[in-house]
């Protein structure tokens, strides 16, 4: 797998299309185009050549080429005019033809409905806007090499958060995009305190609504299909070093690089499973000898590349922000025999980043000696006791190509799986973990340690424990997944957010495993797993009201081919049953979807309404609703006597036998 990807996005080609570039070639192109001297780039040569350190994908891609950039990640600004939107698109355009991501904070924009006042006409709303960022994005190509990728994101006291929490309810929507929310401290401690929270825009409050109404609509969909994820973002601002540039509003792609409008920033990562001593203790002196060569790497870097636009050039070298992380955290632990959900990781993971971040920190004081602090520094939070020639220095990406480069766990995130099915591009690789292949050899009849675990059986708790531990020496954030199990409940959702939140995070994206159509990597023993359908863009709905005793219940039934393939349920405002409505919708569409016939369903369901049901039950209206529709499988028919059932003073009961379940 690794060579495949090498050659096919990495590796250089000759005009036939010929590989013509191999692994120490590709070192060599990178490092003499990086370093400025013959000993830096022996150095860059060898941390690079094996896998101590990688930087980010640009610079394995574009170093040597004069036109291109080697930073990975931008952020731009987007104002609430016409003019301005279609600028920003067209700046994004010249930042993915260069292999860079973009990141928008889409706040700005004046919610739908508003009036637009040179033109008398109505405002569409951010939502309506974005569009045109993803169909932008979707016929740009990265340097001919991958698509590019967004990061939108709106604040959530904007008008028309709502809505934008729900962008991305159908799979396929927006695919160009992550999107994530931008949560205040107001918000949150609305939340806990089952508060009103005010919608506001221009400083004006709009209306009001129930903070967990936002809330709850924000785990339901990241329980759907992960998105959106959440970004603290009145923490990140107490982070910024240079609140007399201005404000974070957005990140890039993956949420782990807070920037300002206009910046940009280079990654790169430590290579931490190369870090272990034969003796099952941390190399110290090897960490620290590679972080002061990547340091040295990514400041050179802001110099020795291209910008896509003069205000980012000016504003990267304003600040001079690089981006230190790690992969294969995963592996260090397996090879140290620690599992990845148990205090002793959590307190080393503290160790690990806090020498990094103190060695990165050390070096690049030694760089501001010889060059001079960054020009932004004084009026800077670094100022005036400590000159550095780095705005920021770490941050934690998630390494997706450059871990499979390394052929190492992506990022602080445990393995996903030790035998895995992996897509990329139109092509699936089944892989094995290296390590787990490597103890197989030795033991292979023996029953796996405790210390191999896989993503989705770490507790929520320890997933954010340990994005919480590396935060803690941390200058920007972490990219940080919680892989659930696909039985994983919105309670689950919901804990890692409030976990995230009071444990100091930045920000954290969730995934229900399998809730998406197009998985990238799936355990192998699931290859034969049922996967739910996809379903038309355009597709009819049956809405259908039942009245019950708590108000009117309206169902809306998605149909395919004259058969349900979805449902969604809206209950009475004030229903205290809302959480089950919701459920009950849920389960039944994903079971649509993998195509369990609706009388089996059903069947349950009436079985269920026959023992607790009455007229205000869930089960009820989703069993009248069917049978107003016709849909087979839903007889009134009792199950003791196959009698007929009829609702009599709010009970199901068997008109032939009395069966009823009051």
């Amino acid at each position: 797998m690794r060579e495949d990807i090498l050659k096919e996005r990495y590796f250089r080609k000759d005009s036939s299309g010929n590989v013509i570039e191999d692994w120490p070639g590709l070192c060599r192109r990178v490092s003499e185009a990086v370093a400025a001297t013959d000993e830096q780039r022996e150095e860059f040569f060898n941390v690079m050549h094996d896998c101590l350190f990688l930087p980010n994908t640009p610079a394995l891609t574009n170093a040597g080429r004069p036109d291109f950039t080697m930073s990975a990640c931008f952020v731009l600004p987007v104002e609430d005019s016409i003019e301005d939107i279609f600028d920003a698109a067209k700046q994004a355009a010249l930042v993915h033809k260069m292999g860079g991501g973009t990141g928008f904070s889409f706040s700005r924009l004046r919610p739908k409905g508003d009036k637009v006042g040179t033109t008398n006409g109505v405002a569409s709303g951010p939502c309506s806007f974005m569009k045109i960022f993803n169909t932008s994005t979707e016929v740009m190509k990265q340097g001919g090499t991958r698509r590019g990728a967004n990061m939108g994101m709106l604040r959530v006291d904007h008008p028309d958060i709502l809505d934008f929490i729900s962008l991305k309810s159908c799979d396929g929507d927006f695919d160009n995009f992550n999107i994530s929310v931008a949560v205040t401290d107001e918000f949150m401690d609305a939340v806990k305190t089952s508060s009103l929270f005010s919608l506001r825009f221009n400083g004006e409050a709009r209306k009001t609504v129930k903070a967990r109404e936002i809330w709850d609509k924000m785990i339901e969909m990241a329980w759907l299909n992960g998105e959106p994820g959440v970004f603290f973002i009145d923490r990140a601002n107490r982070a910024n070093p240079t609140p007399h540039i201005g404000t974070y509003e957005g990140t890039n792609p993956c949420g782990e690089q807070m920037l300002l409008p206009y910046e940009a920033c280079v990654l790169g990562s430590v290579n931490l499973a190369k870090m272990v001593r034969a003796d099952r203790d941390v190399d110290w002196e090897i960490l620290r000898s590679t972080v002061r060569t990547a340091v040295v790497f990514l400041d050179n870097v802001i110099d020795r590349q291209a910008y896509p636009l003069p205000e980012i050039e000016m504003m990267h070298k304003g600040n001079r922000k690089i981006g230190l992380g790690v992969m294969g955290w995963a592996d260090m632990l397996i090879r140290l025999g620690m599992s990845y959900a148990s205090e002793a990781p959590v307190t080393l993971a503290e160790k690990i980043m806090s020498s990094i971040t103190e060695e990165a920190v050390r070096m690049s004081r030694e760089l501001a000696g010889q060059h001079g602090p960054f020009p932004n520094w004084e009026g800077s939070t670094w100022a005036p006791d400590v000159p550095v020639r780095n705005a920021t220095l770490t941050t934690i990406a998630p390494t997706g190509s450059i871990s499979i480069i390394a052929g190492v766990s992506s990022g602080i995130e445990p393995v996903f799986d030790f035998e895995t099915e992996q897509k990329r591009a139109d092509r699936s690789f089944s892989v094995s973990h290296p390590l787990y292949e490597e103890w197989k050899k030795t033991n292979p009849e023996g029953q796996l340690p405790g210390y191999f675990i896989r993503s989705a059986d770490v507790p929520v708790e320890w997933h954010i424990r340990m994005q919480a531990a590396f935060q803690k020496h941390t200058h920007n954030a972490i990219s940080k997944t919680v892989i659930l199990p696909h039985d994983a409940t919105t309670s689950d959702v919901e804990q890692a957010f409030l976990l995230a939140y009071d444990l100091g995070c930045k920000g954290l994206t969730v995934y229900r495993d399998g809730s998406r159509r197009n998985q990238v990597i799936t355990s192998r023993d699931k290859r034969d797993r049922v996967e739910p359908v996809e379903l038309p863009k355009i597709r009819d709905q049956k809405l259908v009201e039942v009245d019950t005793s708590e108000g009117r219940v309206f169902v809306h039934i998605t149909m395919s081919e004259k058969e349900p393939v979805e449902v969604f349920i809206t209950s009475p405002v004030e229903s205290k049953h809302a959480e089950t409505y919701e459920a009950l919708a849920m389960i039944m569409s994903d079971a649509l979807r993998c195509g369990r016939s609706p009388e089996a369903l059903l069947k349950h369901i009436q079985r269920a309404n026959m023992k607790h049901g009455s007229v205000v039950s869930p089960t009820y209206a989703i069993l009248r609703a069917f049978r107003m529709l016709g849909v087979n499988g839903c007889s009134d028919t009792c199950d003791e006597c196959g009698g007929v059932v009829a609702l009599q003073e709010g009970c199901q009961t068997c008109l032939s036998c009395g069966a009823s379940k009051c």
